[in-house]
């Protein structure tokens, strides 16, 4: 008679998840380097509390120094001061982004993967979004609602919302994917063939059996959709079709660097190095969990 192993309790699981992600050191670099920005980002403005809509117009572009640590724009405003409030603007719209994202392809892969009627028209709606150029997709959303949606609710918040829901509509996909894989592998266990005899609905089978089981893998999508939001939110910026002026956000600052590049080259590395760091930091981070979180984990050999 074949034994079944019990399962692990909670702790012990989470003890080896640790010790999993420990021993990725690419992940523990990651994270490390994601909550140096995002405690700067957050913290930073009460180590350095000048406003970064201040004007001055006496202290215009000038090079860093012990009064502006990284210089001054063409309006005199604090460049450290405009990179922490970016950065608040730019992570807050990669997690909102985000969580949009996920939740919509965490939603199509689960009903694909359960409702075998509906999986076929799910994954043919993911394969033509996944066959759209997403690009000039977004640019022509954003041209077409940009300006019903600012009279509507304001400059700054409908264009947070236009943007934010743009890029979470066209980057649902791979998260659906993943999520159906997941779920027509656990849909063959032989916990969930005896729901499934048991007479269980389909809605309590997900909500019971199926999502406590695939959150490592929507974890790791989630992850890994932050660093694209932010990538996505960059590119509208720098291409003129991002916040507006008077918002900052990294990618908005790139783009008001870039016009100054031979007097103020500094005004376009830092936005530039801030968003690279946080999507290099954030895809380490998604890695290791991903290496955490798989069954068929190996410890790497050191040698």
């Amino acid at each position: 008679m074949t034994r079944v192993a019990a399962p692990l309790p909670a702790k012990a699981r989470r003890s080896r998840f640790w010790r999993r992600f420990v021993a990725h050191r690419g992940a523990v670099a990651g994270l490390v380097l994601l909550s140096a920005i995002v405690g700067g980002v957050l913290i930073g403005p009460w180590l350095w509390p000048l406003d970064p809509a201040q004007i001055d117009i006496a202290a215009r572009s000038q090079p860093p120094s012990l009064a502006h640590p990284l210089g001054t724009d063409q309006l005199g405003r604090d460049l450290l001061a405009g990179l922490m409030a970016g950065g608040r603007v730019s992570l807050l719209v990669g997690l909102v982004a985000m969580g949009l994202a996920v939740g919509l392809g965490t939603l199509v892969g689960v009903l694909a993967g359960v409702l075998r009627r509906w999986d076929a028209p799910l994954m043919r709606l993911t394969d033509l979004f996944l066959s759209l150029p997403l690009l000039p997709l977004l640019l022509a959303a954003i041209m077409l609602w940009r300006d019903s949606l600012r009279a509507l609710l304001g400059p700054e918040i409908g264009i947070f919302l236009l943007i934010v829901g743009a890029i979470g509509l066209t980057s649902w996909m791979q998260t659906a994917r993943i999520v159906r894989a997941e779920v027509l592998t656990l849909r063959e266990r032989e916990f969930i063939l005896a729901a499934t005899a048991l007479g269980t609905r389909p809605f309590a089978m997900i909500r019971r059996h199926v999502l406590p089981n695939i959150l490592g893998p929507i974890l790791v999508s989630a992850t890994l959709g932050v660093g694209h939001a932010i990538l996505t939110e960059s590119a509208l910026s720098f291409l003129g079709l991002g916040l507006p002026s008077d918002v900052p956000s990294w990618g908005r600052m790139l783009y008001d660097g870039t016009n100054y590049m031979t007097v103020t080259p500094t005004r376009a590395i830092w936005p530039g190095l801030a968003i690279t760091l946080t999507v290099l930091g954030v895809n380490y981070l998604g890695d290791g969990l991903r290496d955490a979180l798989d069954p068929r984990w190996i410890r790497p050999v050191r040698r």
